[in-house]
């Protein structure tokens, strides 16, 4: 019964995705621990927690499109729950270090030793436990869209004013998260992890199964935002994205069905942040720089935001952009990124996705509309609804 709710839920597209983002789990995997080095096909072991990283940045990308492209909600500050599941995952990876640590403190880390801690913030309780860290992964991102998306939606905060707020909003945790006495590493982070549920994370079995997991897990953001979108709740969604006024206008609860849609994305938000830390080592406050809220923008608006499959492609092909650029000219990948979104903007508007969607329907002859299919049996006359009047404009 389950699987049959899935798959009415999904469209076809989103099938394929999925299908493609498991097979792609199995076989980055197999193409770096199974084939030999001189093997064509081999993929080196830094290959692997590259590509799980671009995963992760492909969900960061489709939870914003939730709320952008299906909700008319441009936020700015998507950094900020991406970098607070990161440091979630993050206190937990510290506290599997134990006296392996520089100091060798068996319960602090090290940051808190150099900076003369007593005892373990209270904060920091619970993260010993993979359970815990994983609920705060979820709760302390969705907790924060929901306060701060209740104060904002309720007080009817639309357009440039709301993704003001959302930048200032992530800029404020950057702030925060900088100063050393806040307990969270300060301007160094959180870094020099060990172990995740007792395997080495430096193993190349453990990060192939952190980059198959990414890869599952985008799948699963893949179904729930398919599931959303395609609901009734999504045609909510898309009317306030096309007319908020006209949709409050007919009764529909327009602040709760926002309100949603920013939590669920902040919650897949923070599931991509928590996925990202381990396959790359460490989590600073640098991973709230507003130009990070800004780049997923970028990779949704080039991919094609409004649809399922636009934010992924354009999240992978940027970033695997920016990986070859940085290598060769390090100095100009801003200026690319920049060209690029301006290209996007005023020649391809509805992105990679969108742009070819229409290209293939212009190509598609248009049937006529008393043009009964011939399978059917019908006949060239037009049907006698055809024939009636409509509505009076």
């Amino acid at each position: 019964m389950i699987s049959q709710l899935i798959f009415r839920a999904l469209d076809k597209r989103a099938v394929w995705v999925v299908s493609a983002l498991l097979l792609v789990a199995l076989a980055i995997p197999f193409a770096n621990l199974v084939l030999p080095e001189g093997n064509p096909l081999h993929l080196p072991n830094y290959a692997v927690p590259l590509f799980g990283k671009y995963m992760t940045y492909a969900m960061l990308a489709l939870a914003l499109d939730l709320v952008w492209g299906y909700c008319g909600i441009l936020s700015l500050g998507h950094a900020a729950f991406f970098s607070l599941g990161g440091y979630a995952m993050g206190m937990y990876l510290m506290r599997q270090i134990g006296a392996r640590g520089v100091y060798g403190n068996p319960v602090l880390p090290d940051f808190m030793v150099f900076l003369n801690y007593k005892e373990l913030p209270w904060f920091w309780y619970g993260f010993d436990n993979f359970w815990f860290a994983a609920l705060m992964v979820v709760l302390v991102p969705g907790l924060l869209a929901f306060v701060f998306g209740f104060l904002a939606f309720r007080s009817r905060v639309t357009g440039v004013y709301l993704s003001i707020i959302t930048q200032a909003m992530t800029y404020a945790l950057l702030l925060a998260f900088f100063r050393n006495d806040l307990g969270f590493g300060g301007n160094n982070g959180l870094t020099d992890f060990k172990d995740i549920l007792g395997f080495n994370v430096q193993a190349g079995t453990t990060r192939a199964a952190l980059f198959a997991a990414s890869s599952i897990a985008l799948a699963i953001a893949v179904i729930v935002c398919s599931a959303i979108v395609n609901s009734k709740l999504g045609k909510v969604m898309i009317a306030i994205r096309d007319a908020e006024s006209r949709t409050r206008f007919l009764g529909y609860r327009v602040d709760n069905v926002k309100l949603f849609a920013f939590v669920v994305s902040a919650v897949i938000a923070g599931v991509a942040g928590a996925l990202y830390v381990p396959q790359v080592g460490i989590i600073n406050p640098g991973e709230f720089e507003p130009g990070n809220s800004i780049e997923v923008v970028i990779w949704t608006a080039v991919g094609g935001r409004g649809t399922i499959v636009g934010p992924i492609l354009g999240g992978l092909l940027v970033n695997a952009g920016k990986s070859i650029f940085t290598g060769v000219w390090p100095d100009y990948w801003l200026y690319a990124l920049g060209g690029l979104f301006i290209f996007v903007t005023l020649f391809m508007p509805k992105g990679i996705v969108g742009s070819l969607r229409s290209l293939f329907s212009r190509k598609t002859p248009p049937r006529e509309d008393n043009e009964a299919p011939r399978e059917t049996g019908g006949t060239d006359t037009p049907l006698a609804t055809d024939l009636q009047p409509g509505p009076a404009e």
